[in-house]
This record gives C-alpha cells, sequence and structure tokens, in this order.
C-alpha cells in the first residue's frame, strides 16, 4: 500500500509539473478575429497558417487562438476591436470604417493595381516607406493586402455596358467603390461581405461588387445569373493588424517573432491567396455555364473610362480637401504599380 501511495504521489507530481510547464511555456495567448468562414482558403491558407507558424517558430511560448467569419466581433468592428483590446489581432477591410483610412484606400481607385499579389505589394509598400503611418498610430500593423480585381456578380440580368447598372442596387465594399459604383448609374449599397449572400437571396440587393474568389468563399455562386469583369475597376485594402499594448508588453523574444512573420512576405501571400481562390470562382462559374461578360480594355475602355476617371478624381480631391496628400501617395503607388509587376 505504501509504495502504491508514493507511485501515486509521484505520478501527481509528473503531472503537477507538466501542466505548470505548459502554463509557463504559453506566455501569451493571442486571440485573432477575422471576417473569412472558417471553411474558406483565406482563413486556412492566411489566418490559420499564421497562427500556427507564430505558435511554432515560438516553440509554444504564444499560442493563437482563431475566430473566423466574424463569430467574436462582426466585420465592422474588427478593427476598433483590436484597438480597445475586444481582441488581440484582426484581420479585415479598413474601408469598413469610413474615411478613416483615405489615404490607404488610394489602392482601391480604378487601375492602380492588377491581382491581389500585385496589389498587396503596392499597399505594403506603401505603408513600409511612410505614407501611411498618420493612419496607424492606434494600434500595430503586421501585414497589409489586397484581393484581386473586383466585378460585378449579379442575379436576373447581365451586365455589359454602363447603362446596364441603371438602377441596380449593388453591394459596395466601401465608399471608394460607392463612387464608382455611383458614377456609373449603380445605386451603392454598403454592407460587409458575409452579409451579402442573404441580402441577394432575399432581394435586397440586385448584385456584389466583389473578386471572384468571393463567389465560393461566400457562397455567392448559389444565386449569381451572370458576371462582369472590367480590369483594373478596383482592388480592396485589407489589414492584418495587433493591438498596440499587448505588442508592446511582449518579451523581445516573442516580439521578434511577431516581427520575422510580418511585412512584404506575407502581405504577398495572402494576394497569392487571393489569385489562387479567384482561378477557382472563374472555373466553377465555366463548369456551370454561367455568362462571364469580359470589358475589352477594362477601365480603358471607352464606354467605361469616364466614369472611372471621375471616380478617381473625385475621391483624389475630396481627401485633398482634407488637407491629406493625396495626390502625392497615388503618384507614388503608381510608381509602385511598376516595380511591384517586375
Amino acid at each position: 500500500m505504501q509504495n502504491m501511495t508514493r507511485t501515486i504521489t509521484a505520478i501527481t507530481l509528473i503531472g503537477g509539473f507538466a501542466a505548470a510547464a505548459q502554463v509557463q511555456a504559453q506566455e501569451v495567448t493571442l486571440r485573432l478575429a477575422h471576417l473569412w468562414p472558417e471553411v474558406s482558403g483565406n482563413h486556412q491558407r492566411v489566418m490559420q497558417a499564421w497562427a500556427d507558424q507564430i505558435e511554432e517558430e515560438s516553440n509554444g511560448r504564444i499560442a493563437v487562438e482563431v475566430y473566423p467569419g466574424g463569430s467574436l466581433v462582426p466585420p465592422p468592428d474588427q478593427y476598433d476591436a483590436v484597438s480597445d483590446r475586444i481582441v488581440d489581432v484582426t484581420a479585415t477591410v479598413q474601408g469598413y470604417t469610413a474615411n478613416r483610412f483615405p489615404l490607404t484606400q488610394i489602392v482601391e481607385l480604378p487601375g492602380v493595381s492588377d491581382s491581389g499579389a500585385h496589389g498587396a505589394c503596392i499597399l505594403q509598400s506603401l505603408y513600409d516607406e511612410g505614407h501611411l503611418d498618420a493612419e496607424y498610430e492606434d494600434t500595430h500593423p503586421l501585414f497589409m493586402f489586397t484581393h484581386g480585381p473586383g466585378m460585378f456578380h449579379v442575379v436576373g440580368t447581365e451586365i455589359r455596358e454602363p447603362s446596364d447598372l441603371q438602377g441596380l442596387r449593388i453591394r459596395r465594399p466601401t465608399t471608394v467603390v460607392g463612387n464608382i459604383l455611383e458614377e456609373l448609374g449603380a445605386q451603392a449599397v454598403g454592407m460587409p461581405a458575409p452579409e451579402s449572400y442573404t441580402a441577394m437571396q432575399r432581394g435586397v440587393i440586385d448584385g456584389v461588387a466583389l473578386p471572384w474568389e468571393a463567389t465560393i468563399g461566400f457562397r455567392l455562386a448559389e444565386l449569381v445569373d451572370s458576371h462582369t469583369e472590367i480590369a483594373g475597376m478596383y482592388t480592396l485594402s485589407f489589414i492584418m493588424t495587433m493591438n498596440r499594448g499587448v505588442y508592446e508588453s511582449m518579451s523581445a523574444e516573442n516580439r521578434a517573432v511577431i516581427d520575422a512573420n510580418s511585412g512584404l512576405d506575407w502581405a504577398v501571400l495572402a494576394g497569392e491567396v487571393f489569385d489562387d481562390l479567384d482561378q477557382a470562382g472563374i472555373d466553377d462559374a465555366m463548369a456551370n455555364d454561367r455568362p462571364i461578360n469580359v470589358i475589352e480594355g477594362g477601365t480603358s475602355h471607352p464606354d467605361w473610362a469616364p466614369a472611372m476617371e471621375r471616380s478617381l478624381e473625385r475621391y483624389l480631391s475630396e481627401v485633398e480637401e482634407r488637407g491629406l496628400p493625396a495626390r502625392e501617395v497615388y503618384d507614388r503607388a503608381m510608381e509602385l504599380r511598376n516595380t511591384c509587376d517586375a
């Protein structure tokens, strides 16, 4: 009996030491909230991949809990949730908080980028060069990226020329894209991407402005009747960012892990994932024999160019009226367009 008691005591002590070691190993637990569904490629290949990389490179000192699909915080509130430390990290759309990131959203203007990876390089480079610093004093940005070319996905009709958009209720992701839609004669309806399916299903909207990726990621392929590509119309900006106080309170060793998983490499990876998923959306549309209208020349087409140019000029002028260097940042973005393409 005495030997059995000693054995039980030893096992208890070993278990206690193991539990204590595990608690000690996980110095920090980060809660990461984002907007994409758990089944989406964005969640699996970017958000969860980043979380796994952080845990691996920190040897378990940093644990990351991932909350996809707006399950912890609704998408429009995710940036503020990080700033207010409701969550520690988020990946969200800057434009969901209107007029807060006007220089960042210059990357969304017509003709700035051609793909997710291209736009990510432009946007991250603008940030790395210091052009956007003043817009992110309340959080610690990790990396920024864009999705692939935004386009139209509609029900009950086809869009071949601007007049086909007259009066259509089209979901817009941000005010920048809303300006484009208004110049084309559509009625812009603001809502986060995850709400698009229900809104389209109920007839609240006639279509959406989203990249190909979203037709699968948000199940819109089940509802859409036709697609229209206008190359260069817009690409949406995103940010992966962290609560500044949480970052600064971490040990130098742990901050080094976060730093190693920030910046251009992760930005471009996120853009490349969007580009891969765009191809999956195209393949799905073709397999289901849904019409795909491709506007020759994209935003340079004579029928479409005037509205694109008006929306661009309108946005730059409005931002400049706020005393911000809109045209300076736009000019640099267009220079980066060439270097990032290379």
